[in-house]
């Protein structure tokens, strides 16, 4: 038999009975995995027991495996880290991470908050009930082979939630520990675990000998992670122009700071320091950015005594055709504590950062994480985490068995796609249906019944 999609899957998530206690809770975890990628319209916990032809059997044991069964959510990740790492050559391995938000209705889930909706107009914000997560994804140079983009693949979801306020008639004592917790369960201070996490966890699968460059967005550059990185990890992300720089003081002075300072907007605006040029794949295709970069800062607010280096990029704007608008029409500025690698090296792992927005796009609007309707305390964290491993899995099967471009395994491209060059998760997705009705013999053990799971391929079809 042709090497599918569907037995890639199994195997990938096969490991998984190392993270559950019971053989049949680990079956009940896989069976929501399939679930998860394969469920038509919301992705409710119900519907996905529909997927797999369990409506008539009983429910508790399927949501006591969020609620009551011990298990470690960000373990899952752990054996698709190691089985990734073969497609991350070289030194430096790049992850991206960055916040989310999964939309909540329900009043009485503990976590749930108002946050500012980040699809909200400039001039107008609006608060949505959200469930805040922590998202590290690996980032695979596919185009260093292949006419492809980078891919992302999720490695970490964790729920990082609000610290709620206490009501007007809490007393002292309540207000002292909410701002005791305020500051222990910050985004930076769960951005510092997640980091020192992700280097254990990148030890443990066979990258001791690697450099964990970790890419950012503006939120993250500030003081409280700018103090605490671990060893053999960099960090590159976006600051602000106005930020005080400066180098350290001359030998021979009690200071520390040279008394000369200057900001990245005026770095750009220096003609004496000249811009250099690099070639990076981004938009589709290689394109020529030019950049400069000043070695060796200090940023007093900031980072304090660590040394910096600075990129600053030019404004390189570009579109995909010629009816589309511009993209990148405004400079950047980024902070790195590499002051060794090559800057095409940092920079394009930068770049591919975007990555990671692909991701949440695909998780949110075409699996739909987020939806089930949970409102244990304990079961809202771990059931999303669930889905998003088996979306991290289903993208390494993918590659592992068909490659990175969009070979023949898939489905015909509509006429305004027939340029795509990898295949997206819809592709992925209506492959892996196509498998399980084709092949009823893997999805056995799992007690999946198939004739549910053929009426949702040929609604899906």
């Amino acid at each position: 038999m042709k090497p599918t999609l569907l037995a890639a899957f199994l195997r990938l998530t096969a490991p998984w009975r190392s993270v559950f206690a019971q053989p049949r809770t680990l079956l009940r975890a896989q069976r929501q995995a399939l679930g998860c990628l394969l469920v038509l319209g919301r992705a409710t916990l119900s519907r996905i027991l529909w997927v797999n032809g369990r409506e008539n059997h009983s429910w508790p044991g399927e949501y006591f495996l969020h609620s009551r069964a011990p298990w470690e959510p960000q373990a899952l990740f752990a054996p698709l880290l190691k089985e990734a790492l073969v497609f991350c050559p070289g030194r430096l391995i790049g992850v991206a991470i960055d916040d989310t938000r999964l939309r909540k209705t329900g009043r009485q889930i503990v976590q749930a908050a108002y946050q500012r909706d980040p699809l909200s107009p400039p001039f107008h914000t609006n608060l949505i009930l959200a469930l805040r997560f922590l998202q590290a994804s690996l980032l695979w140079p596919l185009h260093r082979s292949s006419p492809s983009s980078a891919r992302a693949i999720p490695i970490r979801f964790e729920e990082v939630s609000i610290v709620k306020k206490p009501g007007k008639r809490a007393g002292d004592a309540a207000w002292q520990q909410y701002r005791q917790d305020r500051k222990r369960f910050h985004l930076s201070q769960r951005f510092v675990h997640s980091m020192a996490q992700l280097r254990n966890a990148l030890d443990v699968a066979g990258g001791q000998g690697k450099t964990l460059v970790i890419a950012g967005d503006g939120s993250f550059c500030n003081r409280t992670v700018l103090a605490t990185i671990p060893q053999r990890t960099v960090l590159i992300v976006r600051s602000r122009k106005d930020a005080r720089l400066c180098f350290p003081a001359p030998a021979g002075t009690r200071r520390i700071y040279a008394q000369t300072k200057f900001t990245p907007q005026q770095v750009r605006q220096d003609e004496r320091i000249a811009w250099q040029m690099a070639k990076l794949f981004y938009g589709g295709k290689r394109r020529r950015v030019r950049y400069k970069q000043v070695s060796s800062l200090l940023w007093q607010g900031g980072a304090r005594t660590r040394p910096l280096r600075l990129f600053v990029l030019a404004p390189t704007a570009y579109r995909k055709r010629k009816s589309a608008r511009w993209y990148y029409r405004q400079p950047a500025f980024l902070f790195t504590t590499d002051l060794t690698s090559s800057p095409k090296q940092l920079l394009q792992i930068y770049f591919d950062r975007w990555q990671i927005e692909v991701n949440h796009r695909e998780e949110k609007d075409t699996l739909g994480i987020g939806q089930a309707q949970l409102w244990n305390p304990i079961a809202v964290p771990k059931q999303p985490v669930l889905a998003v491993a088996a979306y991290s899995a289903l993208q390494l099967a993918a590659l592992q068995t068909f490659g990175p471009g969009r070979g023949q395994a898939y489905a015909p491209l509509p006429k305004w796609r027939r340029h795509a060059h990898r295949p997206s998760c819809l592709d992925l997705i209506t492959l892996l249906r196509n498998e399980v009705a084709d092949h009823p013999e893997l999805v056995a053990p799992l007690r999946i019944r198939t004739a549910a799971t053929q009426m949702v391929c040929s609604a899906a079809a």
